[in-house]
Formats: structure tokens, sequence, C-alpha cells
């Protein structure tokens, strides 16, 4: 069940927060026949992902949470290394640009996950955990909503 919080609340350790704007699209991406067929699982676990969200206001989301667009620096917690990605819709994706798809299992890993935050999730080479280091960009801080 989806829960709607106020704007005051505080992002919790592993809860997963995501703006109404980013859910109402990708609740539209998820039911698409476009994405069905070769990408279905990935739109089911999306799916569930969304399923489990708190869902806050567009302009009332924590600036530490990664949504839709934001710019993110996180530090592979094996290797101790960083990567900065930008997490974007599907058409959107380009690994060479470091656009990464919502789709993909690292971005529905980031979607609505916080600064702090160590992330899990099944990549192909295995399992990986990454922390979220720095929030770079974030579209709703920026007041670019339009995004």
């Amino acid at each position: 069940m989806v829960s709607k919080a106020s704007a005051k609340e505080k992002v919790k350790l592993n809860e997963v927060t995501i703006t109404d704007a980013d859910f109402d699209r990708l609740r539209h991406l998820v039911d698409s026949p476009r994405y069905h067929g070769a990408q279905s699982s990935a739109t089911t676990n999306l799916k569930e992902e969304l399923g489990r969200g708190r869902i806050v206001a567009t302009n009332s989301v924590p600036k530490a949470v990664v949504t839709m667009r934001s710019q993110v620096k996180v530090r592979d917690m094996k290797l101790d290394e960083t990567e900065t990605y930008t997490l974007v819709y599907p058409e959107e994706a380009d690994i060479n640009d470091d656009k990464l798809s919502v789709l993909a299992p690292l971005g529905r890993a980031l979607l609505g996950s916080h600064v702090g935050q160590v992330i899990e999730f099944d990549a192909p080479g295995g399992k990986r955990k990454l922390k979220i280091e720095k929030i770079l960009y974030q579209p709703e801080a920026a007041g670019d909503f339009h995004l």
C-alpha cells in the first residue's frame, strides 16, 4: 500500500520516497504496453517498488532523496570507488553519458533512496552494495518542476 507523507516528515532509513509527479509518470510507464515483453520483469520490479513507496508532494520532497533526473554520486562498498549517475526514463538512458534507466537494477534501487543509505541490488556480475554519498543535482531542489 502506498502512503501519503507530510512535508515535515524526515526520511527514514531504507525507506523509498517518491514524488507524486514521479509516481504518476512511472505508474504510467509500468502500465504501458511499450515496456511489456522483453522488459516485463523490470517493469514488474519497478511496479513493486512503487507499491512500497512513500509518496510526497513534488514541491516538498527532501533534498536528500533521489528523484527522477537526479544526479547522484555513489560509492561501491566493495571496491571503495565512486561513480556518478543521472536517473532517467528508459528512452533517455545512455550509459556512456552516465544516464541510467529507472528500469535497470541500479536505477530501481536508486529511486527514492536517500543520502547515507546503502542500497543492495542484483547486477549482471552479482550482488552490489552502493552507498548514496551525495546528490549533485535534484530537479525539485533546484526548482525544476517541469522535468
